[in-house]
């Protein structure tokens, strides 16, 4: 399935190329004394053709296209291969810290070399250049420093290639 063209878009969404959303990953930390509790959740749309576009849907066109014959994938087994990736995920993380599974991120991700403007379409461009040790994503325009923009403050419209105030 590595080949089916999933993408992740910042913060959070699981994407179709660049052209669908598929799920989501949501995730809350709390620190209580000195113990980090975090929760993780996520969703796909595996089955649902309709509004746009599902998992299974994507594996059929694959198999068409490429003369395979991966077999769709049911709600049970997608949650059990995506909580085994996302364990070693957690272990690379705790051993290497971000730069473990940074890589890995920026393979699947949409916005590598992406041009974007910040707050309104008439202002210059910037282009996507990564994320920060916090998870920002950080972008720079010309003759400026790279900035980090904030997710809970900020919205990114892929259509408009735009990255707004909420």
């Amino acid at each position: 399935f590595q080949d089916i063209e999933l993408r992740l878009k910042w913060p959070n969404d699981i994407y179709y190329s660049d052209l669908m959303k598929l799920g989501g990953v949501l995730v809350n930390s709390t620190l209580i004394e000195t113990t980090f509790h975090i929760l993780i959740g996520f969703g796909f749309n595996v089955n649902n053709s309709n509004p746009t576009i599902c998992i299974n849907d994507l594996i059929a066109k694959f198999n068409r296209e490429e003369g395979t014959e991966l077999q769709p994938l049911s709600a049970d087994c997608l949650i059990a291969r995506t909580v085994t990736v996302l364990e070693r995920l957690i272990e690379v993380f705790q051993e290497k810290g971000p730069n473990g599974v940074l890589p890995q991120y920026y393979k699947y991700w949409v916005h590598s070399g992406r041009r974007v403007r910040l707050r309104g379409e008439d202002e210059p461009l910037a282009w996507v250049v990564g994320v920060d040790d916090h998870g920002f994503l950080q972008v720079h325009q010309e003759g400026r420093a790279v900035q980090s923009v904030h997710p809970d403050g900020n919205s990114f419209d892929m259509l408009r290639n735009l990255i707004v105030p909420k």
